[in-house]
């Protein structure tokens, strides 16, 4: 029955049927059918179809329990543990004041860090250390004192700027690539990513939500 499937009108008007979506908004709004009656940009039904095996979504529902920046302090640990081997490529360094050691080190070297709130998204609840006032710089580590489980605290990466087009004008932002990795039998490193920039000079935050822009990215082979 088509009611069993998803699909979208592609440029000629004909529907096609979805195998697989990616999806970028919180299980909340995913289908009003099923969870937040009030959504606007959910997808009636989708996850009857979900259930039935129709179509694969790209994060799975429930992935927002381990999506917490907390999580980047243990992924070398786990690498080591689980595998066997270790890392190919290294995390930013990553501090957990939940630790006395790494608390001690973050107030030791403070204005020199960049401090995440585990439970934000989408680059919020990201402070640069040294651009907070006295004031400011006071007030945030009490907060962190008193609930040093809800951070983690990194060093900067001056990552690399690449070349956008601005109207009719090269000019240098920074970027990051975010890659596509399947798993399944085996997992395979897709040839495009995502290339996510920020619209700021001034800025190291890419994401979308805090006005960056982003641009398909495809890695070819001869």
């Amino acid at each position: 029955m088509q009611e069993d499937y998803l699909y979208f009108k592609n440029y000629t008007g004909s529907l096609e049927k979805i195998g697989a979506l990616y999806r970028r908004i919180s299980d909340d709004y995913l289908d009003p059918m099923t969870f937040r009656e009030d959504s606007l940009i959910g997808i009636p039904h989708l996850m009857e179809i979900y259930k039935k095996g129709n179509v694969a979504l790209i994060n799975a529902p429930g992935n927002g329990v381990a999506d917490d920046k907390g999580i980047y302090y243990f992924v070398p640990k786990m690498i080591e543990y689980y595998l066997g081997e270790k890392p190919i490529l290294h995390n930013a360094p990553t501090y957990l004041p939940y630790y006395k050691e790494d608390l001690q080190f973050i107030l030791d070297n403070f204005d020199r860090l960049v401090i995440k709130d585990v439970a934000e998204a989408g680059g919020y609840g990201v402070f640069f250390a040294n651009t907070l006032t006295p004031q400011l710089k006071d007030k945030f580590i009490a907060k962190l004192l008193a609930k040093p489980r809800r951070f983690i605290a990194q060093e900067v990466i001056d990552f690399k700027g690449l070349e956008i087009l601005d109207g009719d004008q090269l000019i240098e932002r920074k970027a990051d690539l975010r890659a596509f990795v399947l798993s399944g039998e085996t997992t395979k490193v897709w040839k495009s990513g995502l290339t996510r920039f920020s619209r700021n000079p001034d800025s190291f935050i890419v994401n979308s939500s805090q006005g960056g822009g982003f641009k398909d990215t495809w890695i070819l082979s001869r």
